[in-house]
C-alpha cells in the first residue's frame, strides 16, 4: 500500500524538507486588505513580517477552500492508496474539519484526517513521523496513525508573545485574559489544553518567562531518555538560535532544531514570540 502524508502550512516544514521526505501541503492564507496571500507560497516569512510593519491593520486569516483540499487529494489518488492529513488543532481552525469532509468526496484514496491538536514545528513532529513511517512501507495507516497518539502523550509546547492583543483580536484568546496581560504588563506562558490556547502561568518578565520554560523542559529531559526539541520564533533568528546552543550545552541526548512561526500563526502571536516544543522519542 502507498501511503502518502500531507498536512497544512501551519506545521513550518521548510519546502525542501517536504520535497526529501514527500510531504505534501495545503496552504492557510493571511489576507491584508483585498489582496490574499497563501503562506509559504505566495509570501515568505520575511515579507510577511516587513508587510505588517508596514501595514495599519493587522490582517485576517483563512483556512484553505474545500475545493483546493478536493483537488489535492484527488491528485493523490493517481498515487496513492491512502493518505494520512495532519493539521494544526480543530480549537483554532477549520482546516481539520474540511479535509474531513473533503475525505468524503474523494473517490479511490482512503483519507485518514489527523488532529494534532497544537500547531507550528509541535504539529511537524507528527508529521515527520508519519512520512518516516509511510517511506518504510512496514506500517498500515492505522497502525500509523496510532504511533502518532503514541507520541501525542509526550509532546509539549509552550510560548511567550510581547503582547496578548492580537490573540484576541483574533479571537483565539477571550478578553478578560487579554485584558490582565496587558494591565498587568505579564509575559504569560500560553499552550494547548482542549485545542485551545490558553494562559499557562503569568509572569512578570520575558527572562523570567523564558526559564520557566527551560524548567518546564528540564521536568522531561532530566529522565535522559532520547528527545526531538525545537526552538521556534516570530522573527527573532538571533534569540532562537541562543536558546538552541544553550540547550545543546545542556543536553546532549535531545535533538535541537529551529523553526518559525510563519504567517497564519505569527498574524495571532505577534512578532517576537518564542516558543519551544519537544517529545520523548
Amino acid at each position: 500500500m502507498r501511503i502518502a502524508v500531507m498536512t497544512d502550512s501551519t506545521a513550518y516544514i521548510p519546502a525542501a524538507v517536504r520535497e526529501a521526505n514527500d510531504i505534501h501541503m495545503v496552504p492557510l492564507s493571511v489576507v491584508f486588505g483585498n489582496h490574499t496571500y497563501q503562506e509559504e507560497v505566495d509570501i515568505t516569512t520575511e515579507e510577511f513580517y516587513k508587510k505588517v510593519e508596514q501595514s495599519d491593520q493587522l490582517p485576517k486569516t483563512t483556512q484553505p477552500a474545500i475545493g483546493l483540499i478536493v483537488d489535492k487529494l484527488e491528485q493523490l489518488a493517481k498515487e496513492y492508496d491512502a493518505v494520512i492529513s495532519i493539521h494544526l488543532s480543530s480549537g483554532i481552525s477549520g482546516t481539520y474539519q474540511t479535509v474531513v469532509s473533503a475525505g468524503k468526496m474523494v473517490e479511490g484514496i482512503n483519507v485518514y484526517p489527523y488532529d494534532s491538536e497544537i500547531s507550528a514545528m509541535a504539529q511537524g513532529f507528527y508529521v515527520l513521523e508519519a512520512s518516516r513511517l509511510a517511506t518504510e512501507g512496514e506500517l498500515s495507516p492505522e497502525k500509523i496513525i496510532a504511533r502518532l497518539d503514541e507520541m501525542k502523550q509526550s509532546v509539549r509546547a509552550y510560548f511567550l508573545v510581547d503582547d496578548l492583543s492580537n490573540l484576541h483580536r483574533g479571537g483565539r484568546l477571550n478578553g478578560a485574559q487579554a485584558l490582565i496581560g496587558s494591565v498587568l504588563q505579564v509575559k504569560p506562558l500560553l499552550h494547548f489544553v482542549d485545542k485551545q490556547i490558553v494562559p499557562f502561568e503569568k509572569i512578570r518578565t520575558k527572562k523570567k518567562a523564558l526559564k520557566r520554560i527551560y524548567d518546564l523542559f528540564e521536568e522531561d529531559a532530566q529522565k535522559g531518555k532520547l528527545m526531538k526539541a525545537c526552538v521556534i520564533h516570530a522573527n527573532s533568528p538571533k534569540e532562537a538560535e541562543e536558546m538552541k546552543v544553550e540547550l545543546e550545552q545542556l543536553y546532549n541526548h535531545v535533538d535541537v532544531s529551529i523553526s518559525y512561526f510563519g504567517p497564519v500563526i505569527g498574524t495571532h502571536l505577534g512578532e517576537g514570540a518564542l516558543g519551544l516544543a519537544w517529545y520523548v522519542e
